[in-house]
């Protein structure tokens, strides 16, 4: 039976700078479409998952734009609000060798983070879901957002909905204490959840690990799960950062108290980094709802996601076939 998966969220236009020029130097910017929920519904839909899509955006072109670039991937976003002011921004200016990517948000009163929870249907934006996916940039954009988040996550789980949530902290929306302090509210509500250690320690007091622990990211999944014991599964990747185009990246996935963890993927030749943490959790998801074993589980939600770092823009359209072929495989002519 196919289940059906609901990701709430922000569309936002990605503006970036061309690989190799500044900010203070550009002429032009390159126009992609982003936001987590938006690219995890894509992704889904691309891994043959019916996916349904809902935001408030602006009643114009640009929006409209937008909401069908996530379209076109056969999302439904039928659900889509149209109103408000301005559609939410960032501009992206590539890193390379020593230096970072940098992003610049612009999406203070976009139409969704000025969005009342009256405005939402919570019944028919819930019927005949199997599963929900949403972040914590969702919940960072305003007062609004969180409360919207919160409910939508409390009535899910209540309806036996399973609930997917991205911790996902930026910095540059909310201060760790607000996180913190929301988290804890929602917690409770998650099946399946994206989590690591510095999430483990700053957001929830979970003590260091000391010397003597031998598997560092179970000691933190365990004690995550002994703090909210419906969490039935977590994950996470590990990337060492070697240059801003050369990155190394290995999944982890936890289930029933068992850390199981794929093969490190070098990435010597980085494309476009942002949305790659979205494209490993939808191919977590993936192999959650194909009732995979944890070790295809996490070879493919890696697979997938360092995929995604080979090409520019948000979203990862790869397919289920393309991604099982670079599993276990390396780099090789297509012919």
């Amino acid at each position: 039976m196919n289940q059906t998966i609901l990701c709430v969220g922000e569309t936002l236009a990605r503006l970036s700078t061309q690989v190799g020029v500044h900010f203070f130097d550009t002429t032009g910017l390159q126009l992609h479409y982003g936001g987590a929920e938006a690219n995890v519904a894509i992704n889904l839909s691309s891994l043959n998952h019916p996916s349904v899509y809902f935001t408030k955006v602006p009643d114009n072109q640009l929006a409209k734009a937008a909401i069908k670039h996530v379209q076109k991937y056969g999302v439904d976003v039928s659900p889509v609000i149209y109103g408000g002011e301005r559609l939410g921004t960032y501009y992206v200016e590539p890193g390379a060798g020593g230096r970072p990517t940098t992003v610049i948000y612009d999406r203070a009163h976009s139409s969704i983070s000025q969005m009342k929870k009256e405005e939402i249907n919570i019944d028919e934006l819930l019927e005949g879901k199997h599963l929900l996916h949403i972040t914590g940039i969702t919940a960072a954009l305003s007062e609004d957002s969180r409360e919207m988040t919160y409910e939508l996550m409390k009535e899910a789980k209540n309806r036996g909905i399973k609930v997917n949530f991205d911790m996902n902290y930026r910095a540059k929306l909310w201060s760790v204490e607000e996180a913190g302090v929301f988290l804890k509210s929602v917690l409770p509500y998650v099946d399946y959840l994206s989590a690591g250690k510095l999430d483990a320690i700053n957001f929830l007091g979970i003590k260091e690990a000391g010397a003597d622990v031998s598997d560092e990211l179970a000691y933190y999944y365990d004690a995550i799960h002994h703090l909210y014991p419906n969490v039935e599964i977590m994950y996470s990747t590990i990337r060492d950062v070697i240059s801003a185009t050369h990155n190394t990246l290995q999944g982890t996935f936890w289930k029933d108290g068992k850390t199981t963890y794929s093969k490190v993927h070098d990435m010597d030749f980085i494309i476009d980094r942002i949305g790659g943490g979205d494209a490993f959790a939808s191919g977590v998801l993936h192999g959650i709802l194909e009732e995979k074993d944890p070790q295809y589980i996490i070879e493919f939600a890696t697979a997938f996601s360092a995929l995604k770092h080979t090409i520019s823009g948000d979203a990862s359209p790869f397919t289920i076939g393309e991604t099982e072929r670079i599993m276990s495989s390396d780099a090789r002519v297509d012919r």
